[in-house]
């Protein structure tokens, strides 16, 4: 683990008000800010992390929730090594997004990136409107879902070491 690290780059997608600013803020600072503000643009955050003996420098960019005035920029795409899409889990329609999202921005980006699907919010479980029926039928699609809270940090680390374990095997087979 000599020398600089690797740098990687991973793009949160998906609908406004999703959590995606508190999973990044959740993960890279340890908080969770339960103030509401609405992004535009995108905001970056660094987190240094090691995988298979290798130190990686993770830019995480957070990107303004889409919807019927703003869609994904391809420049926020360029040279990213990995998607994490994000859906609340008390919104349905939200996942129905996020789907769409995936198809569009999979035509954007070059190559297969490593994904995953964080449905936020499992804290307020009783409140999802997001059937296990729905999620089976997202995991059928060969996708990695995982029932995420930023509030309680509940699989926030393990998703983003997912990516980043995803990022590593995707390097070696290359």
């Amino acid at each position: 683990m000599i020398g600089l690290p690797t740098q990687k780059k991973i793009c949160l997608i998906g609908s406004f008000a999703v959590g995606k600013t508190n999973l990044v803020s959740r993960y890279v600072h340890g908080v969770f800010n339960d103030i509401f503000i609405t992004m535009c643009g995108v905001k970056v955050e660094n987190k240094l992390t090691v995988a298979d003996e290798e130190r990686i420098s993770l830019v995480i960019w957070d990107i303004h929730g889409e919807d019927a005035f703003q869609k994904i920029n391809r420049t926020y795409l360029r040279g990213s090594s990995a998607l994490l899409f994000v859906a609340d889990g008390t919104r349905p329609g939200t996942l129905d997004k996020v789907l769409s999202l995936r198809r569009e921005t999979m035509k954007l980006v070059e190559g297969n990136l490593p994904s995953a699907l964080a449905i936020n919010k499992v804290d307020l479980k009783d409140d999802w409107e997001i059937s296990e029926g729905m999620l089976r039928a997202v995991r059928e699609q060969d996708w990695n879902v995982a029932e995420t809270s930023a509030k309680s940090g509940q699989s926030v680390s393990a998703i983003f070491d997912q990516l980043v374990e995803q990022m590593s095997e995707r390097e070696q087979v290359v």
